[in-house]
């Protein structure tokens, strides 16, 4: 090569580095290259982050000269510190080669090879080039550190760690630590190094203690700990001492299987994670199987924690576990599986509604032929039947079958999940033929648990439980069909499940309120008291075994009220009355438990107080209402506040019941209310969004303002919801029109904090409605199988009772029928021909009903003649034209008696509510608007033309005030669609139809 060396710099470019492994295993914070500038000084480079795939990338160079040193000495060295060093950190290779050597590979990069580390060579990328003059050198050169006691410690320390972990030898762990042992002890509180000494002296002893060569790993958790306080975020070494905190506290749950240790190391984790970049070594171990892997993995062998503690935990984990991580949906389910347990001690629909959405993101991930798809379904759809028993929607319960169905399609016979899938889907079918009586649903059902049992032969851990579920099976298809084998089987079944339980386990409750249920049945048969008595016995060891808040204590009071009556029927004594009636009570107001379920017992309440002449029959009116109206209020729509009411259609005659039983305890006010608030219940949670609040804004406009808003949100939540199809999105519109909700509940709390509005929007007193009577008495007229009267609500005072002693619900039924009937006939009669069956029918309407009501609002109320009355019919009243009452009869003066219509003014009205409401927007009206909708053209095969309806429109329209704008609406116009934006924008209507 021509020219000398002796005179010549080398131009040195360290690019890269490949296969670096630091031998002592630690976690370094980068990796960086260290040469020999001459006898007194070393140059080295910029620290880099070591990738995921072991590499790291420099691209420093330094100048220099083959004078100053005979040949290029080279290390590759592990930084534990990001920030400032201690040290000069770990060796990972040295090497020498000559200037020759060197210079050989001309202009391009090439390779050298470092001797093996953990089984591999690392090796370095550079590129060297002569130079004729000496630049500055580049990157940094070693500080005083290297010639500080501390540093030298240090040093020695990192040696005789690696030497320890290579060799096993514990003399060199325990050289190590003294080393670092020393550096801490010149590191005080205050000094810069003393985060990185501790570290050091904490990361030998947990090798050790790992290795079991040292045994006290508190006080090594504690050094961690300190360490990282003196590097908190954005400290460039925050992330590596969460790392190793988080290492010694995965150390000690193994050790020492605390569950505190494995929850800390997850919370750090979750901490560390998103300041681990992308393909970094510190990502690659932190997010491996070793690592985050390992403690979710550990987080998921922890007992189930329902408390709030425990679900933060496990939302941890799912943040853990990302889309597209492998755990993600072992994740959402358990998350959800936790959230169920908090529902069911506390009853926040929310939870349940949350969990329900993570396990459908399961199901998303788990596509078909997914290993554990079957298992995820069924979770799934246990969630969905959870909810249906809470809230009574139908398409839950409708969804959780398919998905039973489903899951047992992929365990087919001889999978080992195929007894659990049979009877999940067994549970499902027993709940939907309770609801819809279809006998094959209880006949599959039955058939479902008897091959589940098979597949759970004696011996079987979950033996018991499909004994108690076959038991309940057989005695609800006793219930339907009534033979006996199945009742004394499910009583067998039960009592076998119960010899399998110990004392303590969990779900030896429902065993025996199951076995109790059977009981009662068969003593309805038997009328043998042995099992009367045991049945209240098992009920009440269920009781005691569960929490006062368990969803569960409902169904078991149900039954003991059940047994209850069952030994009153036999013995008579009013004690089993008041106790039956007392867990009627019990069972309707329990906080956790389901509405709809609720709803049932209290209406069950209403049926026995009746029955059995209990004083508590007005309570049990007042809670079934109560229960209907919050049911009610969790439905978001309008549509599907009716389907809920509808699932208690045969609750329909509680309203006039309520009424009759309140007038029964001569209070006739409550019967007012009651009636006022059974009839109004699903129209008044719709209106009470638009309820007029110009007194609040004169009052608060701040709050009126707020609350007209948050009105606004609720309604335009209510009516987006009711269009939505998908059941995902559907389960989100529900938790998000309840979270609005409880803020619009929020600000009539406030509301109601002012004196004034102390009973802002809840149900009106006799002394609110009767503001409907202010231009004319308001008649109430009551059809109940206890009794049929009306009340009369006055302009002013109490109310007046008119009984209607003759007249029985089968009479009003009848009248519904013949009047149809009547009218019918009339239709195709001529102008002139008598319509006696009509005229006899009125004038029975007239002697039975309206005469006695005629006759208090003459003789006691002195109303006079032509003054305006309002007629509020209910149940059976309503098909009965009232107002058209007529004697048809002649004085002995030859004069006609006088009809209804010759004496008073009559209007109707659905409600109290709904006349009081009117009056209100009325007052804000500037002019009234009328419109005429008629429309005689029937739709096909749905009878005769109306050849009347022009003319009568005709007449109307003539006889509308001129100061109301008056339109028409009738032959191709009159659609269903015309007449209800019609019915929107006006004040006034006429129907010709």
């Amino acid at each position: 090569m021509p020219g000398s060396l002796e005179e010549r710099y080398i131009r040195l470019g360290v690019i890269s580095g490949r296969n670096i492994q630091v031998p002592s295993g630690r976690m370094p914070a980068g990796i960086y290259i260290s040469i020999d500038v001459d006898s007194r000084r070393r140059w080295k480079s910029a620290i880099s982050v070591l990738s995921s795939k072991e590499s790291a990338a420099w691209g420093d160079t330094v100048t220099l000269s083959s004078r100053a040193s005979p040949a290029l000495s080279v290390e590759i060295r592990a930084s534990y510190e990001a920030d400032r060093m201690l040290g000069s950190g770990e060796v990972i290779g040295k090497l020498q080669m000559s200037w020759d050597e060197l210079l050989d590979h001309g202009d391009e990069s090439f390779d050298i090879s470092f001797p093996l580390v953990c089984d591999v060579h690392p090796s370095l990328t550079l590129k060297a080039a002569v130079v004729y003059a000496c630049d500055n050198l580049d990157g940094a050169l070693s500080d005083s550190l290297l010639d500080c006691d501390i540093a030298r410690d240090t040093d020695a320390g990192h040696a005789q760690f690696a030497e320890y972990v290579t060799s096993e030898n514990v003399s060199h762990l325990n050289a190590a630590v003294e080393h670092f042992q020393l550096v801490l002890d010149q590191c005080p509180v205050s000094h810069p190094d003393r985060a990185a000494a501790l570290t050091n002296f904490a990361w030998a002893r947990l090798i050790g203690y790992a290795r079991d060569d040292l045994q006290d790993i508190d006080t090594t958790t504690s050094l961690f700990r300190e360490a990282l306080a003196l590097r908190p975020q954005p400290h460039p070494d925050h992330p590596l001492s969460l790392y190793n905190l988080t290492e010694t506290l995965v150390w000690r749950h193994n050790k020492k299987r605390t569950a505190a240790d494995i929850r800390e190391a997850a919370q750090l984790y979750h901490e560390l994670l998103p300041l681990c970049p992308e393909d970094t070594y510190l990502r690659s171990i932190a997010a491996g199987a070793d690592g985050v892997d390992y403690v979710i993995n550990e987080c998921d062998n922890l007992p189930k924690d329902a408390s709030d503690e425990g679900i933060c935990l496990r939302r941890v984990v799912l943040e853990l576990c990302p889309l597209g991580h492998q755990l993600r949906p072992s994740a959402l389910d358990k998350l959800s599986s936790i959230l169920r347990s908090r529902f069911t001690q506390r009853g926040n629909i929310d939870d349940l509604d949350e969990g329900i959405q993570f396990r459908r993101e399961a199901v998303s991930l788990c596509p078909e032929g997914h290993a554990g798809r079957d298992s995820y379904l069924n979770n799934l759809a246990y969630s969905l039947k959870a909810r249906f028993k809470h809230q009574g929607k139908p398409n839950d319960l409708d969804e959780a079958i398919s998905l039973h169905e489903e899951a047992l399609c992929l365990c087919p016979v001889g999978h080992k999940s195929r007894d659990l899938s049979l009877g999940n889907l067994g549970g499902a079918l027993v709940t939907r033929f309770n609801q819809r009586g279809d006998i094959d649903d209880i006949t599959r059902a039955v058939s479902l648990y008897r091959e589940a049992l098979t597949l759970r032969p004696p011996g079987h851990p979950s033996r018991d439980l499909t004994l108690n579920n076959l038991a309940l099976a057989l005695k609800t298809r006793y219930s339907e069909l009534d033979v006996s084998e199945d009742l004394n089987e499910a009583i067998d079944l039960c009592r076998e499940s119960l010899r399998l339980k110990r004392l303590d386990h969990p779900g030896r409750y429902t065993t025996l309120y199951n076995l109790s249920a059977a009981l009662c049945s068969r003593f309805t048969h038997s009328q043998q008291n042995e099992d009367v008595e045991e049945a209240i016995n098992l009920c009440q060891e269920a009781l005691e075994f569960l929490p006062s808040l368990h969803p569960d204590r409902c169904r078991i009071h149900s039954w003991l009220k059940e047994a209850y009556l069952s030994r009153y029927h036999l013995q008579h004594n009013p004690v089993d009355l008041s106790l039956a009636v007392e867990n009627c009570r019990l069972a309707s107001r329990h906080p956790t438990y389901g509405f709809p379920e609720r709803i049932i017992h209290a209406y069950n309440w209403t049926v026995e107080a009746e029955e059995y002449g209990h004083e508590s029959a007005l309570e049990a009116y007042s809670t079934f209402f109560e229960l209907l109206d919050a049911h009610l209020a969790t439905r978001s729509s309008v549509t599907s506040r009716r389907e809920a009411a509808a699932a208690f259609h045969y609750a329909r005659s509680l309203p006039a019941d309520a009424a009759s039983c309140a007038i029964r305890c001569d209070d006739l006010r409550h019967a007012v209310e009651l009636v006022e608030l059974g009839r109004g219940q699903q129209w008044s949670l719709a209106s009470r969004l638009r309820t007029p609040v110009e007194d609040l804004e004169s009052a608060n406009p701040k709050l009126a303002h707020n609350y007209l808003e948050l009105s606004k949100r609720v309604s335009n939540a209510a009516q987006s919801s009711a269009t939505i199809a998908d059941r995902a999105v559907v389960d989100r519109a529900a938790t998000e029109y309840r979270r609005i909700t409880r803020q619009w509940e929020a600000a009539v709390a406030e509301i109601r904090n002012l004196r004034a509005f102390s009973r802002f929007l809840l149900p009106p007193l006799y002394e609110d409605l009767q503001v409907a009577a202010r231009h004319g008495p308001v008649i109430i007229l009551i059809a109940s199988e206890y009794s049929r009267s009306a009340i009369i609500v006055p302009t002013s005072g109490e109310p007046h009772h008119v009984p209607f002693p003759s007249i029985t619900l089968t009479d009003l039924k009848n009248f519904k029928d013949r009047f149809a009937r009547a009218i019918r006939n009339a239709s195709v009669m001529g102008p002139k021909q008598p319509r006696n069956d009509l005229m006899v029918l009125l004038r029975t309407v007239w002697d039975e009903i309206m005469l006695p009501v005629v006759n208090v609002l003459q003789q006691r109320l002195k109303l006079k003649s032509h003054s305006r009355i309002w007629l509020c019919p209910t149940a059976a009243f309503t098909s009965i034209p009232l107002h058209a009452a007529h004697p048809f009869r002649t004085n002995p003066d030859r004069s006609k008696e006088p009809c209804l219509e010759d004496l008073y003014i009559c209007s109707y009205t659905p409600t109290l509510s709904a006349l009081v409401r009117s009056r209100q927007l009325m007052k804000k009206r500037v002019a009234p608007s009328f419109v005429t909708i008629g429309q005689g053209q029937p739709g096909t095969g749905k009878g005769k033309a109306l050849l009347a309806v022009d003319s009568e429109l005709e007449l109307v329209h003539k006889l509308v005030p001129a100061m109301a704008n008056c339109t028409t609406i009738s032959r191709d116009a009159a659609t269903r669609a015309g007449a209800l934006q019609a019915l929107q924008q006006n004040t006034w209507v006429h129907l010709a139809c």
